[in-house]
């Protein structure tokens, strides 16, 4: 892989279908990114080249790390991978061999959703073809994204079934995005919301968010085809949604979450997902796959998640109730259980996920700069395994 993208081959929804039936279900990729910070004072550092340079020289690296629209930031791909584990072992590896990079570099990395008092307007976007695409189309929607996300791959066989899988997962989006609450900070200061990372990309880039129920390929591949004949998009890459079909890969992609400091919570994260996505798949195929929720009642849910995360609550649309949102994460992991079964994923929910700990340490006393270098010394200790040297 390199710094450059070019997925316009991928508009062809015929070929498009083909991958999906010829994809081989439950694969995986796992997609995490990182903040390139100045160990010192914490401040974003526009050093991607540098480090992508750098990364060149590692045969791993060379063909997993990528850029991400801005030059202070960094995307590391375990590639495709058989089983959960798998996925797991070769992102470790990949993890353990950037931060060592990037350590010899004098650069830190940091995983959190937003980074809590850099300007956007200092942000430098990657001088590629494709990024300069961007800045051209988006103008200040793509300078204002200076976000950080983890990205979930899982295969999904036959075109309808994936989109049916897409439509369900809409409805899990929530739930997933309120785990994963890792954004807390933002111009300086504490935002009073748990994502505000979900603000800034989900609620500003075009073609982005949550997109109303296709119900089968044929609908889905007519609409991103008006899209191609009016010029509306040019690339696969510029349907931003928070669940998409990925044409290149024959996969079902979930972008919804916040970046997480704790690389044992990214994992159990991206367990969670890869269930979810599977146990979707298993009951379409079992006829058990419930009617798709409507876009205003997953809108009204993903707002309660942005604003307060596991510490608030979900409606329950079909009893018409409220539900602590935490009880309504549990039953995800639930109802996954078949699914986490067969694929060999435990999930471990944390006390505390990164908004509610940065909240617990702001009640406590602690200045915004002290949260964040705590997240930053967290995401060194536990990305890199124990033993494995980044000097």
């Amino acid at each position: 892989m390199t710094a450059t993208r070019d997925e316009s081959a991928y508009l062809d929804m015929a070929e498009a279908r083909e991958r999906f039936e010829a994809s081989t279900d439950f694969t995986i990729g796992l997609e995490e990114e990182f903040a390139l910070v100045d160990p010192e004072s914490l401040d974003l550092v526009h050093r991607f080249e540098d480090l992508y340079s750098a990364c060149q020289g590692d045969e791993l690296l060379a063909e997993s790390a990528v850029g991400e629209l801005i030059s202070s930031e960094i995307e590391i791909r375990s590639g495709r991978s058989t089983t959960f584990a798998e996925a797991m072992e070769r992102q470790r590896e990949r993890r353990a061999r950037l931060f060592a990079v990037a350590h010899g570099l004098g650069i830190e990395l940091g995983a959190t959703g937003t980074h809590p008092w850099a300007g956007y307007l200092d942000q430098r976007i990657i001088d590629t073809p494709h990024y300069e695409r961007l800045r051209e189309e988006l103008r200040w929607v793509a300078q204002r994204n200076n976000t950080w996300s983890l990205h979930v791959h899982v295969g999904v066989s036959g075109a309808d079934r994936a989109v049916a899988v897409c439509d369900h997962l809409r409805g899990l989006l929530p739930e997933l995005l309120a785990l994963s609450a890792n954004s807390p900070f933002l111009d300086g200061r504490e935002t009073g919301l748990h994502s505000v990372r979900t603000e800034i990309f989900t609620r500003t880039f075009p073609r982005c968010g949550v997109h109303e129920p296709f119900g089968g390929w044929a609908p889905y591949a007519d609409f991103v085809d008006l899209l191609v004949e009016t010029g509306s998009i040019v690339e696969a890459t510029q349907l931003w949604w928070s669940v998409r079909p990925h044409h290149a890969f024959g996969t079902i992609e979930l972008r919804i979450c916040d970046a997480q400091s704790r690389g044992s919570e990214s994992f159990a994260l991206a367990g969670l997902i890869v269930a979810c996505i599977a146990q979707a798949s298993i009951d379409y195929d079992d006829g058990r796959l419930v009617q798709p929720l409507r876009q205003r009642e997953i809108e009204e849910n993903l707002w309660r998640a942005i604003r307060y995360g596991m510490d608030g609550s979900m409606i329950d649309f079909a009893r018409r109730t409220e539900t602590t949102t935490r009880a309504a994460v549990e039953r995800l992991v639930d109802w996954t259980a078949p699914a986490r079964d067969v694929l060999g994923i435990e999930v471990a929910l944390p006390e505390a996920n990164g908004a509610q700990r940065a909240y617990s340490a702001l009640a406590g006393g602690a200045r915004v700069e002290d949260v964040y270098r705590e997240a930053v010394a967290e995401t060194q200790r536990t990305y890199v395994p124990e033993g494995v040297s980044t000097a």
